[in-house]
């Protein structure tokens, strides 16, 4: 058997964050709170690390977003959209500029503007890119 689990963003403030995705994108908390320290988290991180955080149920699904702050942190700089590797987290809105201003009130920036586009075969999109508050990019888009 095999099913999808979940997707990790790693937070600076893991509570900001998850209180971010709850208010903007309606995600709901699954299972405890985590506060993970001990060998076999070392041994199967391959660190020696302390890990913190909250799964998130995200809209629609029964995946989830899982959002950890680790000690000690690493740094990087803030994803771009053609960076390689993991690029960003899509939600499929019903207002696209609507939920733009309401990721920016909730302490999100953004990132491009909003415009409609054809993807042949596929049909007419409206997306635009933005940043949750720690600089992670999250795709909104609506079909039209």
């Amino acid at each position: 058997m095999m099913r999808f689990g979940h997707v990790n963003i790693v937070a600076r403030d893991w509570r900001r964050l998850v209180k971010f995705y709850q208010e903007v994108f309606e995600c709901e908390p699954v299972g405890p709170e985590r506060n993970l320290k001990a060998d076999w988290i070392n041994e199967s991180a391959g660190i020696e690390v302390t890990i913190e955080g909250q799964h998130l149920r995200l809209p629609g699904t029964e995946a989830t977003l899982e959002v950890f702050s680790y000690t000690p942190l690493q740094e990087i700089e803030p994803p771009m959209p053609n960076r390689t590797g993991f690029g960003h987290i899509a939600f499929v809105v019903d207002d696209v500029p609507a939920m733009l201003e309401r990721v920016i009130a909730a302490g999100g920036s953004k990132l491009g503007t909003p415009r409609q586009g054809e993807i042949q075969g596929a049909g007419t999109i409206e997306l635009v890119y933005c940043r949750d508050p720690e600089g992670n990019i999250v795709e909104l888009q609506r079909w039209l």
